[in-house]
């Protein structure tokens, strides 16, 4: 697996590289701005995830094999330590790194998502990507209007939408495999841990206080895979505290 990821500062003395996962249907566009913003003392990479960005299209989403992907990719790199800092589904993998590769992970950050199988989520914006006949698309607009009958948020359109890319032939096609994602869904929204796993390297989860994703009971959970825990919760900010609230992110951020 040869991820494709966008590469911002240079490799510094005394400092690990550090290592950005985005989450479900994003890509490593998501994080340019606090990346540029690292780079000015950490060498940074933000990875497209297989089947997102220009990472190669497969059939699997399981979490042992998203995680021997980033194991792969730092072997290219001949990095052998990195701080790993994971959103959403990239916070799952990250987890699920730091019990595989313990010795890899100097230090491990978490972004809105608790270890814990989620109820059916993302349903409609699924249902809407897959009801889209590209081969019938003119534009991108029309794609806007066809798919805000399930996705009434505009931010929310513009989110999905940015993972439709026309080739020079006039063609739309998505960048993200989207039967892959699709079938793995169930997948995607299980507990990434087995009970009884711990990551005892220093550990940070970031979650948005207006967010739905991480409940103050999951913070139980989460000591418990994560004894050297410092918790922070973003106020009134939502599930993308990077976009929501980058400034407030960036000072939050322990590296």
């Amino acid at each position: 697996m040869n991820l494709a990821y966008r590469y911002f500062g240079n490799r510094r003395q005394g400092t690990v590289p550090v290592i950005i996962l985005h989450g479900l249907l994003g890509s490593s566009r998501n994080w340019t701005t606090v990346a540029k913003e690292l780079a000015k003392r950490y060498e940074v990479f933000a990875i497209d995830l297989r089947n997102h960005g220009d990472s190669p299209h497969v059939a699997g989403m399981h979490f042992t094999a998203l995680s021997e992907d980033l194991a792969t990719f730092m072997d290219g790199k001949k990095i052998g330590e990195a701080a790993i800092l994971g959103h959403s589904l990239g916070g799952k993998i990250a987890m699920r790194f730091s019990m595989d590769h313990p010795d890899r992970v100097e230090r491990l950050i978490v972004v809105d998502i608790a270890p814990k199988t989620y109820p059916p989520y993302h349903t409609l914006e699924f249902e809407a990507l897959n009801a889209l006949d590209l081969k019938s698309l003119h534009s991108r607009k029309d794609a806007d209007t066809f798919i805000q009958k399930w996705v009434p948020d505009w931010g929310m359109r513009q989110f999905l939408l940015s993972n439709l890319k026309r080739q020079d032939d006039g063609r739309w096609e998505w960048s993200i495999h989207l039967s892959a994602l699709t079938n793995a869904l169930d997948d995607m929204r299980s507990n990434v841990l087995k009970p009884g796993e711990v990551f005892l390297g220093p550990t940070q989860f970031i979650v948005g206080g207006a967010s739905q994703y991480v409940s103050a009971k999951d913070r139980v959970r989460i000591q418990q895979h994560f004894p050297r825990l410092h918790y922070s919760i973003l106020e009134r900010v939502g599930h993308n505290p990077h976009i929501e609230a980058t400034e407030a992110f960036l000072e939050a951020l322990e590296l």
